[in-house]
């Protein structure tokens, strides 16, 4: 079996949350035994159709422009007998390049009208390979694909194998655990096997695809401190990861969100031990963290017997987090004060990751 897969987002560097939910498909259906080809078309020319009907007429089945649509694209569609369709949700639909590789597939239909049961449609000049469309979004709710389904429903019909959409992509590329993610990415692979093998997805591992990332009560106030960081800091999402930038916390409750985000549990190990934070100055407080069995686990108020006490301005300290304070070297001009077992906070670099 042929495939041919597109991924439609303009980005790349692995800054790509179409790839990520792609890619373990695509293995999946190489695992299966089928042929699998990936196109990104942000490194194709794809001109947009300019509706002037000579495919259908002066040169039947031929497009008029000579670009890698033409050329390459359009025959190796032809020739799949799985189109994949991958596209990040932009506007609540698809990218602007795959909706011109969509359109660019005209040369596939007749001119000519057939009707029945009061629809009116153009015959194919030839077979055109099932569908399956994947999607991701930013929002967490799945009713964000409310319309692109609508429309690819309509678009294919009966062609259309599966549809496949993951709302809070972006907080499940960086903010999710990695078992969570792992469970996910395991899932988008028995989907790749399952399409080879029975032509559609088990309701099953759809929704293994689609579980929550544990995150989503607390999305919009992660979601705006990380944007109020991109804006002070003057970065773009993509620098800010780059650079191993924190969102900036605004308070004890939103720095009680982040700090676990960051906890690496495999450093962990078999660590057990319990954080305290007492905060000063224009937000001021104590909230303590509870390592165990690689989990960590924010509280607020203090802790009857923290292994660790950290004394410090709030301020201070979410500069430390956001990079614009070393923390070695604050603690040595005793700007923050600690005190217990020292042993852990020299752990901090290999417990948090950076960012």
């Amino acid at each position: 079996m042929k495939v041919l897969a597109l991924n439609s987002s303009p980005r790349a560097e692995g800054q790509s949350k179409t790839e990520m939910i792609l890619k373990p498909f695509v293995e999946g259906m190489r695992q299966a035994g089928a042929q699998v080809e990936v196109v990104n078309l942000r490194q194709k020319t794809i001109r947009n159709c300019a509706g002037c009907f000579t495919c259908w007429t002066k040169t039947p089945g031929v497009c008029i422009h000579k670009d890698d649509m033409t050329r390459e694209l359009y025959p190796k569609w032809l020739a799949a007998d799985i189109a994949v369709y991958a596209s990040p949700l932009y506007h609540y639909t698809m990218t602007a390049s795959m909706k011109a590789f969509i359109e660019r597939t005209l040369p596939v239909l007749e001119p000519f009208f057939e009707q029945r049961d009061g629809k009116t449609w153009h015959p194919l000049r030839h077979p055109a390979p099932k569908a399956v469309v994947m999607s991701v979004a930013g929002f967490p709710e799945m009713k964000v694909f409310d319309q692109l389904s609508a429309y690819v429903q309509f678009l294919f019909k009966q062609g259309l194998l599966a549809e496949i959409y993951r709302p809070g992509a972006e907080s499940l590329a960086h903010l999710a655990s990695s078992s969570v993610r792992e469970k996910i990415l395991a899932a988008l692979y028995r989907a790749g096997e399952e399409i080879i093998q029975t032509q559609k997805i088990r309701p099953e591992t759809l929704s293994q695809i689609t579980q929550p990332i544990g995150i989503e009560s607390q999305f919009a106030k992660l979601g705006n401190l990380m944007w109020r960081t991109c804006i002070a800091e003057s970065v773009t999402p993509k620098e800010m990861v780059a650079r191993g930038i924190a969102p900036r916390p605004d308070s004890i409750e939103t720095f009680m969100l982040i700090l676990p985000l960051g906890f690496q549990a495999a450093k962990a190990g078999n660590l057990a031990a319990t954080l305290q934070f007492d905060f000063s100055g224009e937000i001021a407080g104590s909230c303590h963290f509870v390592i165990a069995k690689g989990q960590m686990k924010a509280v607020a108020g203090s802790a009857a017997k923290p292994d660790l006490t950290i004394k410090t301005p709030f301020a201070l300290w979410a500069d430390i987090m956001t990079g614009k304070a070393d923390g070695q070297k604050t603690f040595m001009e005793q700007k923050y004060q600690a005190a217990g077992d020292f042993s852990l906070l020299m752990k901090f670099g290999e417990l948090f990751e950076k960012g």
